[in-house]
């Protein structure tokens, strides 16, 4: 089984592309199934469904988090997979193995306004002033990942055309329009930036923190984080609110679903639904609040 296992990490990290995390975790999920078939002695390689289902069962008996059991259920089709495509079975007992219902988590979301606090909490005398109202811009504006911030090459930003030639999940490459607002404060951050140190190396990066390196994606989360309590705003803020707030905002002014799903860069339309939910949310929270029948009578 060594062998086999070997073989199995080889094919997640150089046909499937995966992280490491990614694989780690697979790798992780594949000793609780040969322990299960172990202690009932089963060879895993010749399971059927109903092995699979039972090895389910008792795992997600100690295990009751919806978003752990679907990770284990994908390790596990993985496997089988791996197993039909180099010819270890002849037909993947996985197929018909049923996900668990995925709990739902809206994201938090900023209001324009808040935005709105946000940009003006930056203390644009300060060097690095420029640059955050650059970086929040770009966040907010475009939609960024936060990882796809800090990666963004100057080479890769059209400024002529307005867009941007984004790296993202998977090394999968979008292009991106840069709004207005954003090309403003992105042209003074440059202005800025030729008077900063640079490193070796980071010539290309768009954004670098004060030692002329790549800003880094923990310390983005801190400059949001700090932003955050000057503009006293209490919400539980990361640099993926701007994104989830520009996605939320495009939605409730009337952009297409499909239009939004391409500039995030989501690869299925469903990961780009659930703002449709946030929505719903909205307007649930709008009938409680101005519809008289929910009114208190020391309201009326």
């Amino acid at each position: 089984m060594s062998e086999l296992r070997k073989k199995y990490r080889m094919y997640l990290k150089m046909e499937r592309g995966l992280s490491a995390n990614t694989v780690l975790a697979y790798e992780r999920d594949l000793d609780k199934l040969f322990q299960f078939f172990d202690e009932h002695g089963k060879d895993p390689v010749h399971a059927g469904l109903e092995d699979l289902r039972g090895f389910v069962q008792a795992t997600f008996s100690t295990d009751s988090n919806a978003r752990s059991q679907a990770r284990i259920i994908s390790g596990v089709r993985a496997f089988y997979r791996f197993l039909l495509y180099h010819n270890y079975i002849e037909q993947d007992p996985s197929e018909l193995l049923e996900s668990p219902r995925k709990e739902l988590h809206l994201p938090e979301v900023l209001s324009v306004e808040e935005i709105d606090r946000l940009v003006q909490a930056i203390d644009l005398s300060q060097n690095e002033g420029h640059r955050n109202r650059a970086i929040i811009e770009m966040l907010y504006g475009s939609g960024l990942r936060v990882s796809e911030l800090v990666s963004l090459k100057l080479s890769n930003i059209y400024r002529d055309e307005h867009y941007m030639l984004i790296e993202g999940k998977g090394s999968k490459q979008r292009l991106v329009p840069i709004s207005p607002v954003a090309e403003e404060w992105f042209r003074y951050w440059l202005q800025e930036r030729s008077h900063w140190p640079i490193k070796p190396g980071a010539e290309d990066f768009a954004f670098l923190n004060r030692r002329g390196a790549p800003l880094t994606r923990v310390m983005v989360f801190t400059i949001i984080k700090r932003l955050c309590l000057e503009a006293g705003i209490r919400k539980n803020i990361s640099p993926h609110t701007l994104r989830h707030s520009f996605a939320t905002h495009m939605l409730q002014n009337g952009a297409d679903l499909r239009i939004i799903q391409q500039l995030l860069g989501h690869e299925d339309i469903t990961t780009t639904e659930i703002y449709t939910h946030v929505e719903v949310q909205d307007l649930r929270r709008a009938i409680l609040k101005y519809h008289p029948a929910n009114k208190t009578k020391g309201e009326k």
